[in-house]
C-alpha cells in the first residue's frame, strides 16, 4: 500500500513504501516569529517539548523518521524549517549557494552566535511553556549541530544533542575548535552545565568536518560531555548514515532527562 510506513530493515527506522505520502503530512505546520525571523515550524506529538534542527539539504525524509521516533518515546516534536525543501530531499549544491548568503545563518566567523539562534531560543521558550516539564530537549544536525549547545546559553534546554556540529566550516584549526557562539554564551552554556546539564555528542571518528570540537568539549566539560562516537567515515549519525546505537542513546538522553 503506497505511504504505509514499515520497520526499515538493517539500519531500524521507519521506511515509506511508495512516493505518494508526505512524510510531513501527519505533522501541523504553524509559522513561528521572533527576532524579526519567521519559519513554519511542524508539530506532532504530546509530552515534553522537543526541537529537532534539520541538516542540510533541508527537512529530508529521513529527519522526519528520526523525529517520528522521538514523537514515539512520548515527546513533543517542533520541527522547524530553516532552509531547503521540507518533506523532500532537495539539492545539496542549490541549498548551499542559498546558505552562503543568509545572514541568519554564521557559516564561518569565529565567536559568534548565528541570529537564527536568538529564533530557536524563543521557539524553545514557547514549546517549554506550553508543554511543560523540567526543560527542552534540543538535536541540532551537522550545520545546525551547534545550535543546540548556542541554545542552552539562553533558553531552558536541558537535553542539549550535537550531531556531527560543522559550523563554523572547519577550514582552519582556529575554526575547528570554535564552537559557534560567542564567547559570553559559552560562559551562560558552561555555568548551566556546572549546574547540572549535561551535552551530548555524536559524531564518526573519521569526519573531519567536526575539527576539534569535541577535544575542546571534553577538555570544558569533563564527563558532563557524553560523546557517542563510531568508527569509520560517515558523518549524519541520525540519517543519512544513520546508526541505531546513536539513535537509541539519544532516544535514552531524552527520555532521563525531559521525562
Amino acid at each position: 500500500m503506497a505511504g504505509v510506513p514499515a520497520a526499515a530493515a538493517a539500519g531500524g527506522g521507519r521506511m515509506w513504501l511508495g512516493s505518494e505520502m508526505d512524510p510531513l503530512d501527519t505533522w501541523r505546520p504553524q509559522p513561528f516569529t521572533a527576532h524579526g525571523i519567521t519559519h513554519d515550524v511542524y508539530r506532532k506529538g504530546t509530552g515534553p517539548g522537543v526541537v529537532v534542527i534539520h541538516e542540510i539539504p533541508g527537512l529530508t525524509p529521513k529527519v522526519v523518521d528520526f523525529a517520528e521516533e522521538v514523537v514515539d518515546r512520548g515527546f513533543t516534536v517542533a520541527l522547524p524549517h530553516l532552509f531547503g525543501p521540507a518533506g523532500a530531499t532537495g539539492s545539496l549544491a542549490t541549498t548551499m549557494v542559498r546558505l552562503c548568503v543568509n545572514t541568519e545563518f554564521t557559516k564561518l566567523a569565529l565567536n559568534r552566535t548565528s541570529p537564527v539562534t536568538l529564533w530557536l531560543r524563543e521557539l524553545a521558550r514557547s514549546l517549554h511553556l506550553e508543554c511543560g516539564g523540567p526543560g527542552v530537549g534540543a538535536v541540532g544536525m551537522c550545520f545546525t549541530g551547534g545550535y543546540a549547545l548556542a541554545m542552552l546559553a539562553d533558553a531552558p534546554v536541558s537535553a542539549p544533542v550535537l550531531s556531527q556540529p560543522a559550523v563554523p566550516f572547519a577550514l582552519t584549526r582556529a575554526r575547528g575548535a570554535d564552537l559557534g557562539m560567542t564567547e559570553e554564551d559559552w560562559a551562560r552554556a558552561k555555568a548551566k552545565v556546572e549546574g547540572g546539564c549535561q551535552v551530548m555528542g555524536l559524531r564518526y571518528r573519521e569526519d573531519s568536518s567536526i575539527g576539534s570540537r569535541f577535544d575542546r568539549l571534553r577538555a570544558e566539560l569533563g564527563d558532563d560531555f557524553i560523546a557517542v562516537e563510531f568508527d569509520g567515515p560517515g558523518h549524519s549519525v541520525l540519517t543519512e548514515h544513520r546508526q541505531q546505537e546513536g539513535v537509541d542513546r539519544v532516544l535514552e538522553f531524552l527520555t532521563a532527562k525531559l521525562r
